[in-house]
């Protein structure tokens, strides 16, 4: 299995002739779904969806009903090429996959909350968890949690706690567009302080570099 880190929440996972993407959002190269053998989408925010990158492959799509009903109407061309998937399901796009979750994590009280599918790849005996703008845990155990490391939506210590909670023996930083390389270094000391007690690795990957 080889993952790589592409810009902010995109990620590829690739394993024998599958090639999945995730989440290519305004802060991702196009090229990230080069070969591309399926694209997942957790949510419809734009750091994590942009349909000109759906156009440049073309790959199926699997995402949840509210994404595919903005690829409709975006995107009319893409949307013939879209799965919907539900919490939950199950299905496979060369590897097998589990939707994990419904709701995008809480931003303030009193705006709506987004529905979010995290998702579980089995690719061999490794399984890697995308959880999207969640801190929903994954409900099994997984080898790779692709840990949120920055967002308006969360705290170091909530970052550092769902990592101690899904107990992924290597966590890679997604979501990292949002703070500085200063502030990058900061989080990494506070995760140091406590994953490696409890056997957990903390990384963090330049894009286009690989786990």
């Amino acid at each position: 299995m080889r993952i790589t880190k592409f810009g902010h929440a995109c990620v590829r996972v690739e394993h024998g002739a599958t090639s999945i993407v995730f989440d290519p959002g305004m802060f991702t190269d196009p090229e990230a779904v080069d070969g591309a053998t399926a694209v997942l989408i957790t949510h419809e925010h734009p750091d994590h969806l942009v349909v000109d990158h759906l156009r440049a492959t073309d790959a199926p799509v699997f995402t949840i009903a509210a994404v595919a009903d903005q690829i409709r109407a975006d995107a009319p061309d893409v949307a013939e090429r879209v799965s919907v998937v539900a919490p939950g399901d199950t299905f496979d796009v060369g590897l097998p996959v589990r939707a994990v979750g419904e709701l995008h994590a809480v931003i303030h009280p009193e705006f709506p909350r987004l529905f979010n599918s995290g998702y579980v790849v089995t690719a061999g005996d490794a399984k890697v968890y995308h959880p999207g703008d969640s801190l929903t845990e994954p409900g099994e155990a997984v080898d790779v949690l692709l840990v949120p490391s920055s967002a308006p939506w969360l705290k170091a210590s909530e970052a550092i706690e769902f990592a101690r909670a899904v107990k992924a023996p290597r966590n890679l930083a997604i979501h990292d567009r949002i703070y500085t390389e200063a502030a990058h270094g900061i989080l990494e000391m506070q995760m140091n302080s406590f994953l490696p007690q409890e056997g957990l690795e903390y990384v963090r990957r330049a894009d286009g570099e690989d786990l």
